[in-house]
């Protein structure tokens, strides 16, 4: 008969000494996260290999916002121009400062893999708990499914753009930007899987290569460029969307720095991996945010003073590039500084895949996906969901060829990505804010060793990280207005006068997605999921 697991397994028992490879402090930490996940009623099968700096790498490459700033320049220069761009920077930037603020209280409360289904499941009225949980679960499974695809989409594309700035007769091609996809997903995979043991200390080196390469590109970028004036970047604007008042041209291109911020609850998604997780969770989180706004709002205002010839750079698919070459007047130079950006997307890569297949694991785990048996095991010898870092990445290469008949199409999907994680940071927000107004979260305890903090629970308990009131109320309610106003905007066209062919078809994809899997649930799920299982 297998041994049945209860609290008491997971406690660290007087007078056990640590073996000869393993310290002490760190055993006690590991055995404490262990208690905490016990606390959910869920078994310990990840290792906990991620610190706080090789957790605080991970979550800074997968958002890689300087990068973003450039890759996605165009989007709110089209609509907002130099002032928009500036400003929609810093309401995105101070929205999500706010939005994972109020998601790292729920990180520190549960910190499991499964993240956002987890958290509703556990803060939403029994009534409909099971039901609400189980469509945030799908709808977060397929807005990371989405950031693979869009993520591979953009390396892709860039890796083209070099091309195509050292031969001016270079014509991509769909099929080659397919091929191109494949190579760089395939390179996350190995990562993910052939050399999963040394993933921590990548994240680490990879920081390093994000803030070094910052700096490659920021100071031949301002020192060498011609500048323009202070007038124009901070107090002038562009509409080509036609859209009725410049107000509303700025939020529709709000967008390009809300996909530049994207990735953020990836540490959620791996808290089963990572040291003391209930405490690095939340500040690896909020730190960094903090440090890739500080650099990509540099690269933001360090790009607009040097921005050259407008007209130009925006024919451009990619005008960073541009905007590089009539900065250092050459083509090798802009290829190198070009060269920096595309081999940290590639690097932001690894990071999507490996929060992915979490996602889609613990989702698994609590049987809320078809194949649900075979999904939730991890290999014996690596502890890592190899068939979930499959399959997603197989999603996600069928949903490049999309891109061989129609771009437009692909970059619906694209779009899903936004809408999708932002729905599932909404839920489970305004869900906590509602519980917190009605007082019913206890304080924190961390002596309790009783399951806390699992589906339908009547009464929770908070988590070693928390905002102290009134401020965390406050914080909470801003973020869920940022949310709404951001979810509103995402739906919308580029221009007021917008054809069939290129209409914004997210909510439509988002739609699509929802009936799914509201029909899957009728259909078959109710019977068999039940809210996160109590594995214990």
């Amino acid at each position: 008969m297998a041994k049945s697991f209860g609290l008491k397994d997971f406690e660290v028992q007087e007078g056990a000494s640590p073996t000869q490879n393993e310290p002490q402090t760190k055993r006690s930490v590991i055995e404490q996260d262990n208690v905490t996940l016990a606390r959910l009623g869920k078994k310990p099968v990840l290792k906990r290999n991620f610190g706080f700096m090789s957790m605080l790498g991970f979550s800074c490459s997968i958002m890689a916002t300087w990068e973003g700033v450039l890759i996605l320049f165009v989007v709110s220069f089209a609509n907002g121009g130099f002032a928009g761009s500036i400003y929609g920077f810093l309401i995105v930037w101070l929205g999500n400062l706010a939005v994972f603020s109020t998601m790292g209280e729920l990180a520190s409360m549960a910190p499991t893999s499964g993240g956002q289904y987890h958290w509703v499941s556990m803060l939403a009225p029994k009534s409909i708990h099971k039901f609400l949980s189980y469509t945030i679960g799908w709808v977060t499974v397929v807005g990371w499914l989405s950031n693979i695809a869009s993520g591979s989409f953009f390396c892709s594309g860039l890796i083209q753009g070099l091309i195509g700035m050292n031969n001016m007769n270079y014509k991509p091609q769909p099929w080659q930007a397919v091929l191109l996809f494949y190579a760089v997903v395939v390179f996350a995979v190995f990562v993910n899987t052939v050399v999963s043991r040394a993933l921590p200390k990548i994240e680490g080196l990879i920081l390093i290569f994000h803030l070094l390469g910052f700096f490659a590109i920021l100071i031949p970028l301002v020192y060498m460029a011609p500048h323009g004036s202070s007038t124009d970047v901070f107090t002038s604007f562009l509409n080509t969307g036609e859209f009725k008042t410049q107000g509303l041209s700025m939020m529709v291109g709000i967008v390009g720095p809300v996909f530049s911020f994207l990735g953020a609850d990836s540490a959620v998604h791996m808290s089963e991996e990572i040291q003391n997780a209930s405490v690095i969770v939340p500040r690896a989180m909020l730190l960094s945010i903090m440090i890739n706004g500080i650099l990509g709002f540099s690269m933001l205002i360090a790009t607009l003073f040097c921005l050259g010839n407008v007209e130009e750079i925006l024919q451009y698919p990619f005008p960073f590039m541009a905007i590089f070459q009539q900065a250092v007047g050459s083509i090798g130079g802009a290829t190198t500084m070009a060269s920096v950006a595309t081999i940290l997307t590639i690097f932001a890569l690894i990071s999507f895949i490996a929060s992915a297949s979490r996602m889609l694991w613990s989702f698994a785990r609590d049987r809320g996906v078809p194949g649900w048996y075979t999904l939730s095991k991890v290999h014996h010898s690596t502890s890592i969901p190899m068939i979930s870092i499959a399959l997603v990445s197989v999603i996600a290469c069928l949903l490049a060829l999309i891109s061989l008949g129609s771009t437009v199409a692909f970059n619906d999907v694209v779009s899903l990505t936004v809408s999708s994680l932002y729905i599932s940071y909404l839920i489970g927000n305004g869900l906590l804010l509602w519980r917190r107004i009605n007082g019913s979260i206890k304080a924190y305890d961390s002596s309790s060793d009783g399951l806390t903090n699992i589906a339908g629970a009547e009464c929770l308990s908070w988590g070693p990280w928390r905002i102290p009131e009134p401020f965390g109320t406050a914080v909470n309610a801003f973020g869920c207005l940022y949310l709404v106003v951001i979810m509103f905007f995402s739906f919308w066209p580029t221009m007021m006068h917008q054809d069939a062919m290129h209409m914004n078809y997210s909510s439509l994809m988002l739609g699509s997605v929802v009936i799914f899997a509201v029909m899957y649930y009728v259909i078959w799920a109710r019977n068999v999921y039940k809210g996160p299982v109590i594995q214990i």
